[in-house]
């Protein structure tokens, strides 16, 4: 392997062994570090997208991106969606590829080099919702998606039947690729920092910014904490009812458009006199911080799999989740968390009591099954050959 991870020198000739296709890099989010974790894993291998928005995160990559780049529609991806399909079909690659590996939550797993017969394996977060699932994400009510979606789907199970194997990020996506694809997946759960938090024993003390300090300082004894993305799937207002209806102080962190609902449910709580404090865009080291503090972790949302569930426990904080989806997946329930019923706020509420009467449990070792080492170690088995 030569000095700088990009090439290596086989029966003579320079080759790059391997590529990473990724839909589109951004400065942040699950997905990326997926990716990132997989250019461990692999660091001798390129990587291809749609557009790079984060040029610095894989500096020690050689990143390609597409035409796609150079255009407006890298900001608009529902306009972009039907050009995506296209141009996946025609990578120019810099190199011999010995295979290609696809981190996909659109139509990355489209991905073909022409004239060259190369096994692709697929990571799949999930089939595109915007086209399988729109019910599950508000872009797939987008008029130009609404009209292309029967098309789309065939053509999308069509090229599902290219991959070599399927992973999926969970049970719950594999059986919804099972569905739309009609191929059967390995499970590979993604990484998640469980050992930088595990190792932390106190994360207020990596809170630097003085205003969050305060905060911190300023909270309950005792309450409950809801974080994401502020959007409308992720019913952050029923954490907010749920705790107001057991009469328990309740904190939701995040950013994000979509916060009426929120507003709404706090000015509910309020009425009841329930305090309900909004964090926005907290640090990483004041989110820790906040779980660590958190009698319990309300996530009502459908995910595909739920890392800050996972980021929770690790902290040693109980989790409290709707009965569907990935993220049931990622706790012991009666021991790191605990099943409602359903997701709404009664049924929450029953829930939450029941985990905050939960004994501590071993947060290293309700975690350890969802570090970057487990994930890596499993993509080289799916990967034999890579």
């Amino acid at each position: 392997m030569a000095s700088g991870g990009l090439d290596v020198l086989r029966n003579g000739a320079t080759i790059v062994p391997g590529l990473l296709v990724h839909e589109w890099i951004e400065s942040s989010g699950g997905a990326e570090n997926v990716l990132e974790a997989m250019a461990k894993a692999f660091p001798d291998a390129g990587i291809q997208c749609l557009w790079n928005d984060a040029p610095t995160r894989f500096a020690g990559h050689r990143v390609r991106e597409t035409w796609l780049a150079r255009t407006p529609l890298r900001r608009h991806k529902a306009a972009a969606l039907p050009l995506m399909l296209p141009t996946w079909r025609r990578l120019r690659a810099d190199g011999e590829r010995e295979w290609m590996l696809v981190s996909s939550h659109l139509f990355a797993h489209h991905a073909r080099l022409p004239g060259r017969d190369v096994p692709k394996f697929v990571y799949a977060h999930t089939p595109a919702r915007y086209i399988w699932n729109p019910e599950l994400d508000e872009r797939g009510d987008h008029l130009v998606v609404r009209a292309v979606s029967p098309v789309l789907r065939r053509i999308d199970r069509r090229r599902a039947q290219e991959a070599t194997s399927v992973a999926a990020n969970s049970a719950f996506v594999r059986d919804r690729i099972r569905r739309a694809w009609d191929r059967d997946a390995t499970v590979i759960h993604p990484p998640v920092a469980v050992e930088r938090i595990v190792a932390q024993a106190d994360w207020r003390t990596e809170v630097v910014d003085d205003a969050e300090r305060r905060l911190l300082d300023t909270l309950p004894e005792t309450f409950v904490l809801g974080a994401s993305r502020f959007v409308p799937y992720k019913r952050l207002d029923r954490v907010i009812l749920a705790a107001a209806g057991l009469g328990i102080p309740v904190v939701i962190a995040g950013s994000g458009p979509d916060t009426a609902p929120i507003l709404a449910a706090k000015a509910i709580a309020a009425a009841r006199g329930v305090p309900a404090r909004i964090v926005t865009a907290p640090s990483t080291a004041l989110l820790y911080a906040l779980m660590q503090r958190a009698a319990a972790f309300v996530f009502p949302a459908v995910e595909d799999f739920g890392i800050m569930p996972v980021e929770a426990q690790a902290a040693g904080t109980p989790v409290v989740t709707g009965p569907v989806g990935g993220q049931v997946e990622t706790y012991t329930s009666g021991v790191s968390g605990v099943t409602a019923r359903s997701a709404e706020p009664a049924a929450l509420a029953t829930a939450m009591e029941r985990a905050l009467a939960l004994p501590p449990f071993d947060r290293r070792a309700v975690t350890a099954r969802f570090s970057e080492d487990v994930f890596i170690t499993r993509l080289h088995s799916f990967l034999p050959h890579a």
